[in-house]
């Protein structure tokens, strides 16, 4: 299981490499939460989304060998985006799956990355599978999304970070796909926040990870039908799972509609851009999933990568 001082080791990696995003603040959000809101605004991280902390500090690491050989990866953009920039940092070449139905801006951003984009189809073909034939066949490093130790530290740099930049919180809103985000981010609110409220967020449609800390084991579902493409996951990790048993209080569900309300405050009210994965952590914040009154409440804004067509159709 990591611990925060793996965390610290990533900060410390990813040290004029990654941007140190800005948090947040609005007054009126707080009048209308009940609460003192900070937003981490990862959507103007470098690929636009958080996951870029996480690829770097995995990528890295690498032997000379393993650079040589490149890296592999499966993903439905964001963390796609960041691979692909990571390895051209550090002189590798990525092959990255997407599914067919990525948004094209993610594709674009891989491609203009110099990342090779192989398309499979999520609804039917075993993501999993696919990826480490494709591992073993070539000999490239597998870099997972979310199950690896130092994606997981690089990721919980952002929340450590937030709390850095604002104060010590009482609550933490997470967005939860397959789990590296939310682990990261629980490790580091707890060691720099004791007694935190880390909250996770996923889309009512793809409950798995509620579901399994319902019933104290990875329950596994079909592939979720929902507008927040990076939360689609089926299950959690095998190694974030324990960590979110241990350090995360619960998990909530917001709607696509509640996805969309939390999008267009962003932009009306805060001036920027949100996809629906990187507004979730927010939707639940802004529908009272949970009392905030009196609170002190970090919230990341995961990410920020969404085609301008699909973002006005949204809006409209």
């Amino acid at each position: 299981m990591i611990t925060y001082d793996d965390v610290l080791s990533a900060a410390e990696r990813l040290q004029g490499v990654a941007h140190r995003t800005p948090v947040l603040h609005s007054r009126g959000l707080d009048e209308l939460t009940g609460g003192t809101i900070y937003l981490k605004a990862e959507n103007f991280q470098r690929v636009g989304a958080f996951k870029f902390r996480g690829a770097y500090n995995r990528i890295s690491r690498l032997s000379d060998a393993e650079k040589r050989a490149g890296v592999v990866t499966v993903s439905s953009g964001n963390h796609a985006q960041a691979v692909a920039l990571a390895a051209r940092l550090v002189g590798a070449s990525a092959k990255i799956l997407m599914p067919l139905d990525s948004p094209e801006i993610k594709i674009h951003g891989v491609e203009g990355f110099g990342g090779e984009v192989v398309r499979f189809d999520r609804y039917t073909q075993d993501r999993e599978a696919l990826v480490r034939e494709i591992a073993e066949r070539e000999g490239r490093v597998l870099v997972h999304p979310y199950d690896d130790e130092y994606v997981m530290a690089g990721q919980g740099t952002a929340v450590q970070e937030l709390i850095e930049d604002s104060e010590p919180l009482t609550h933490v809103f997470v967005c939860v796909g397959g789990g590296g985000l939310i682990s990261g981010s629980a490790v580091a609110a707890h060691a720099l926040s004791p007694g935190v409220k880390v909250i996770g967020v996923e889309p009512e449609a793809g409950n798995d990870v509620q579901q399994s800390l319902l019933a104290g084991e990875r329950i596994t579902i079909p592939v979720p039908h929902t507008i927040a493409d990076g939360q689609q996951t089926t299950a959690p990790g095998k190694l974030t799972f324990p960590v979110i048993q241990k350090y995360v209080s619960e998990i909530v569900t917001v709607s696509d509609a509640e996805i969309v309300t939390a999008m267009r405050f962003a932009f009306e009210r805060l001036k920027i851009v949100l996809e629906p994965s990187g507004a979730c952590a927010f939707a639940a914040v802004l529908a009272g999933k949970v009392d905030l009154t009196g609170a002190i409440v970090g919230v990341t804004l995961s990410g920020g990568n969404i085609d301008a067509g699909k973002f006005a159709g949204l809006m409209g």
